[in-house]
């Protein structure tokens, strides 16, 4: 395998990507927004109830501005530029370069998670970090805490970029792709913790939102930056985000070779 290409195209990618500074300033007062909305609500569920909660209110915060934080890092939009090589029929110019086409995509799918999240991660975290009031701030976290975080948020983008990867090529399968571009955006924030975090899900539920592979786009990873899973569990939750990766990445490799003997070349 060509490695030095699949970099290549994750540099440029990269490089091109980091360019839209205004988009990710307003996708930054957009994302501050939303967390202070999701905080007031989670205040207010938890001043209402006497009850036991399976995470403290201070770890609710800091989940939710994770999330906010690696918004950039969920699968929840395609690659547009693939999408249109697909509709015009230009994907076949894709099949000419001596790359391996599911690995081409997925090397832009990494770029394409990582620039905006860099972008918007870090002022979001300074901010919540060391600005905001203590109740409502991020956590500073343990450094085995923040160890485990990073090999989470590893695993997150490997998978996330996998989920991506089966959108894209699922417009093989479709004339638009409008129905899986409407429909996963919602599976993916609600199942992942995006809305309202997994632990605050009804117990009967819960084991099998953990199962499922959006939990480890941003559970996991909040989990542990937030305290709320020990850090010795990062190998089990950590092998659990591999294993799904694995298993979505034969998924898409066999729907594409699939889709790419049945395709038809609009115009050709």
């Amino acid at each position: 395998m060509n490695t030095r290409a699949y970099k290549a195209i994750i540099r440029l990618r990269f490089m091109l990507l980091v360019q839209y500074r205004v988009a990710a300033l307003a996708g930054i007062a957009t994302q501050f927004m939303f967390g202070f909305v999701k905080i007031m609500v989670l205040e207010a569920f938890y001043l209402s109830t006497t009850s036991p909660q399976p995470m403290a209110f201070e770890q609710a915060v800091g989940y939710i501005w994770l999330g906010q934080a690696m918004l950039g890092m969920l699968p929840w939009n395609g690659d547009h530029e693939i999408q249109a090589l697909i509709r015009s029929g230009n994907v076949a110019y894709e099949l000419c370069r001596p790359l391996d086409l599911y690995n081409h995509w997925y090397a832009r799918a990494i770029a394409m998670r990582v620039a905006p999240t860099l972008l918007r991660s870090i002022p979001i975290f300074s901010v919540a970090l060391f600005v905001l009031p203590p109740r409502y701030a991020l956590a500073v976290p343990t450094a085995s805490g923040l160890a485990a975080w990073i090999l989470a948020t590893i695993g997150a983008l490997l998978l996330g970029c996998a989920i991506t990867n089966l959108m894209n090529i699922s417009m093989l399968w479709t004339i638009a792709g409008d129905g899986i571009y409407r429909l996963l955006p919602a599976v993916v924030t609600i199942f992942s913790g995006m809305i309202v975090p997994l632990p605050l899900f009804p117990d009967w539920s819960k084991r099998a939102l953990e199962l499922l592979p959006f939990a480890g786009l941003v559970d996991t990873p909040a989990r542990f930056l937030t305290g709320q899973l020990p850090p010795a569990y990062i190998w089990v939750f950590l092998a659990r985000q591999l294993i799904w990766t694995a298993i979505l990445i034969i998924l898409g490799r066999k729907l594409l070779a699939r889709g790419l003997k049945r395709v038809v070349v609009q115009g050709g």
